[in-house]
């Protein structure tokens, strides 16, 4: 099972947050990340998303280094796991309560247990992420892990030491350090038993493992901090996690191939420009939305033609559009995004589709199944900044 440890966390000083910390960086636009780069100098994203040419990695280690040397940011005395409690209501408008302990989880080598992904990922080209982690010798943004350990949300149920709270969107977000030598311990053994399903960056994960090993190559040891990489670890319950669909943008294809290809397994039904009120009804029941130039379709899986396959919308896209090679899939949350891309020619057709259920999640976790590529979109997204651990 995986090793899950606390750190001495670098933390800002200030108890002020708002100005602060941002979402995590590969959520961010341009005009988002313009904003929160003017809010104060000291905004995490100047060192998360650095700005300039080949040198901003360089220049975002620069930054950390003086805020650290400032005291805009300190290093906790001791050892410590953090709380994260987030309060918000989730699509539908019922409240919800979602609690996980930030520490350091184990890197593992792929495909060796211990640490499992939930989805295939897509492969990234870029290597911000590992350039900015040389620089900066630190973690930024955690991974979102899910953990079967069963009564992992009682045990984190008492309160501990605040050292930080933001209300954004409507999203109370609060940090609690727990540095107790008792409830560390019951903290870490608690989780020690289980294995740990990534819910939300995986490429992160993947970037862990490269600069451990790296560090392992360099270095010649295997006991460096880079064994571990900061992690948010929640307990897989249904009436904590707030899951929304990624629905798929098509391009490389003409939407005459496109609807030809989903009308074998879909029955289709012409239908009214969709809204929000529209993805609750696919929720409710059972159905995708075609968009293309000429409008939208609903549609509904033919009797018995996904008998055999996964309960899973992905997966049954992949099964209709098999005989495509030359589609090309890109991935979008928000509704508005996904109707302004097929209305400006950006994709030639979406499809929107529903959120994969609690269950499932689980069931991929206990079966060691995997989803295809972007099939969850977890909610709210943890912000970045409460927490970074030091790698040097």
């Amino acid at each position: 099972m995986p090793r899950f440890e606390p750190f001495r966390a670098l933390r800002y000083s200030s108890s002020q947050l708002n100005d602060l910390v941002a979402p995590p960086y590969d959520v961010l636009s341009a005009a988002e990340l313009a904003v929160l780069a003017g809010r104060d100098p000291h905004n995490i994203v100047h060192v998360d998303v650095p700005d300039g040419g080949d040198d901003r990695y360089e220049r975002a280690a620069q930054i950390l280094d003086g805020w650290v040397a400032d005291g805009t940011m300190v290093l906790d005395p001791t050892e410590s796991f953090t709380i994260y409690r987030l309060a918000f209501q989730d699509a539908t408008g019922a409240a919800r309560q979602l609690v996980g302990v930030v520490g350091a989880l184990e890197v593992v080598d792929e495909a060796a247990g211990g640490v499992l992904p939930h989805e295939r990922t897509t492969p990234k080209a870029s290597t911000d992420r590992l350039d900015l982690t040389r620089a900066t010798k630190a973690n930024l943004s955690p991974v979102w892990g899910l953990s079967l350990a069963r009564g992992l949300s009682e045990l984190l149920r008492a309160p501990d030491a605040v050292v930080g709270q933001v209300v954004v969107d409507g999203v109370t977000h609060t940090v609690e350090r727990v540095d107790d030598p008792a409830r560390v311990a019951a903290i870490r053994s608690h989780l020690a038993p289980y294995d740990v399903l990534i819910a939300d960056g995986h490429h992160r994960y993947g970037i862990a493992r490269t600069y451990r090993d790296e560090v392992r190559a360099a270095t010649g040891r295997g006991d460096t901090p880079a064994e571990l990489t900061l992690a948010f670890v929640g307990e897989l319950v249904a009436e904590q996690l707030s899951v929304e669909a990624i629905h798929r943008l098509y391009t490389g294809v003409a939407a005459e191939e496109l609807t030809a290809a989903l009308a074998e397994p879909f029955e289709f039904e012409a239908i009214g420009a969709p809204t929000p009120a529209t993805l609750a009804d696919m929720e409710r029941d059972g159905f995708l939305v075609l968009v293309g130039p000429d409008g939208a379709r609903r549609l509904t899986a033919r009797p018995g033609v996904f008998g055999d396959v996964r309960g899973l919308d992905g997966a049954w896209l992949e099964i209709a559009l098999r005989e495509l090679p030359q589609a090309e899939v890109t991935y979008q949350h928000g509704l508005a995004e996904v109707l302004d891309a097929v209305a400006s020619g950006a994709a030639v057709a979406a499809v929107l589709i529903r959120p994969v259920r609690v269950d499932e999640i689980e069931r991929t976790a206990r079966e060691g199944l995997l989803m295809p590529p972007k099939s969850t979109f977890f909610t709210p997204k943890l912000r970045t900044g409460f927490v970074i651990r030091p790698l040097g």
